[in-house]
C-alpha cells in the first residue's frame, strides 16, 4: 500500500511544489463544498466503490503523467483504489492517508513577526489558533480539537503552558480548551456570557489582564459574533477571534432567530467601531480565514478597512441592514458543535466528524 501523509501534501503545496498533483475523486457536490485548494476533481468515487475502473481510465488525459499524484477521498479508502489504478497505468500515485478527514488534522505554525506570537494554521478547516510565549511560559488561544499539536509545539520550544483561552464559544469547530486545560491543570479562560453549562473555567471580562511571563495581555469585550466574544490586545497587535477577519467580519446570527441576529449586528457594529479606533498600523490576527494564501494570515487595521466593506462603516443602520441581508445559511452541525463547546453535550468520537468541512463564521 502506497500512501502520502496529509502533512506532506500540505507542506509541498505550501512550498509551491509543482511536481505534486492532488486528485480528488469525490462526487462533485462534495468537492465543491470542501476541497484542498489547487486540487483537481475527477468524480469517480461511486464507480470505484463498485469496483469499476473504466470511468477513471477514460479520463487519464486530465492527469499529468510527469507528476506525483496524491489521490483523495473522504477517508482514504477508495482513494487507495484510485492510486492502484493509476499505478497500473504507469503513474507515480499514492493515496493521501485519512482522506479529507486526515486533511482536517494538519496544523502549520507560522512566526508572526510579533515577539512571542505564533499562528497555528489549520488549512483543512480555515481555523487559526495562537501560542503567545514569554519568559518560558505560553498561553494557547482558540485551540482546535487536537490538543497534542499545542503540547508538541510547547515541548519543542521549551515552553510551559500556563493557560488556555477561547475568544468565544465556537460554533464551527470543537475546542480542546476545557479538556486541555484540565489535563494541564491550568486556567481555561472564557467569557462567562459564553460559558453556559461549562464548569471549572476562569471568567474573563473587560479590562482583565492575563499574565504570560513578564507580559500582560489585555482583554477587550467585543460582543456581536457571540455575546461573550473578546479580543486580546498585545503590543501593536490584536488577536481578534471571530470579531474581525482580513476580508469580512463575524456573523451575528448564530445565537438565535431574527431578533437575536439584529441585536448581535448592533453589538458587532459597536465592537468594530472600537477596533477601528486602533492605530492604522495595528496588526489584526483573526480566528479564521477562507482562501487567503498569505502566511501568516494577518493585516493592518488600515489595510483591512480599505478592502473590507463591513469594517469602518460610519452608519450603524446601514451596517445592520447590509450584514443581515447577506448572511450565508447556517450549517446544520453548528448547533451541536456549540453545544459541545459549552458543556451541553459530551464530546464523542463521532462528534469530531461534525467539524469537518469549510468554515462559515464570516458574514459573507
Amino acid at each position: 500500500m502506497s500512501n502520502i501523509a496529509p502533512s506532506e501534501v500540505s507542506a509541498r503545496l505550501r512550498d509551491g511544489d509543482g511536481s505534486l498533483h492532488v486528485l480528488d475523486i469525490r462526487n462533485r457536490d462534495e468537492y465543491e463544498e470542501w476541497h484542498i485548494e489547487g486540487s483537481h476533481n475527477i468524480p469517480v468515487y461511486n464507480s470505484l466503490s463498485a469496483g469499476q475502473t473504466q470511468a477513471l481510465r477514460t479520463r487519464l488525459n486530465e492527469i499529468p503523467d510527469d507528476a506525483e499524484i496524491a489521490t483523495v477521498c473522504i477517508a482514504g479508502i477508495v482513494s487507495q483504489k484510485a492510486a492502484a489504478v493509476l499505478r497500473d497505468e504507469g503513474y507515480d500515485a499514492k493515496s493521501m492517508e485519512g482522506g479529507m478527514r486526515g486533511w482536517g488534522t494538519v496544523y502549520e505554525p507560522y512566526d508572526t513577526g510579533v515577539t512571542g506570537l505564533t499562528q497555528i494554521v489549520r488549512p483543512g478547516t480555515g481555523c487559526l489558533s495562537y501560542v503567545f510565549a514569554d519568559d518560558g511560559e505560553a498561553l494557547v488561544v482558540d485551540p482546535a480539537l487536537h490538543a497534542e499539536i499545542y503540547q508538541q509545539f510547547a515541548d519543542n520550544n521549551n515552553l510551559d503552558i500556563v493557560g488556555v483561552l477561547d475568544t468565544h464559544a465556537h460554533a464551527d469547530h470543537i475546542s480542546s480548551g476545557p479538556r486541555f486545560s484540565e489535563y494541564l491543570d491550568v486556567p481555561y479562560y472564557l467569557s462567562a456570557t459564553d460559558a453556559h453549562d461549562l464548569s471549572g473555567y476562569t471568567p474573563v471580562e473587560e479590562g482583565d489582564t492575563i499574565a504570560v511571563g513578564s507580559t500582560d495581555l489585555e482583554v477587550w469585550e467585543t460582543p456581536g459574533h457571540t455575546r461573550g466574544s473578546v479580543v486580546l490586545r498585545l503590543d501593536g497587535a490584536i488577536l481578534a477571534g471571530d470579531t474581525l477577519f482580513v476580508r469580512s467580519v463575524g456573523r451575528p446570527d448564530l445565537e438565535g432567530g431574527t431578533a437575536e441576529a439584529t441585536e448581535g449586528a448592533n453589538l458587532l457594529f459597536d465592537s468594530l467601531d472600537r477596533l477601528d479606533s486602533l492605530s492604522d498600523d495595528t496588526m489584526v490576527y483573526p480566528g479564521h480565514f477562507s482562501n487567503e494564501t498569505i502566511r501568516p494570515v494577518a493585516d493592518t487595521i488600515a489595510a483591512i478597512r480599505a478592502r473590507n466593506d463591513l469594517f469602518g462603516v460610519a452608519d450603524k443602520s446601514d451596517f445592520v441592514e447590509t450584514i443581515l441581508a447577506d448572511l450565508p445559511d447556517t450549517p446544520n452541525n453548528y448547533n451541536q458543535i456549540k453545544a459541545i463547546n459549552t458543556g451541553k453535550e459530551p464530546l464523542t468520537q463521532q462528534a469530531a466528524d461534525l467539524e469537518l468541512g469549510p468554515n462559515n463564521c464570516a458574514s459573507n
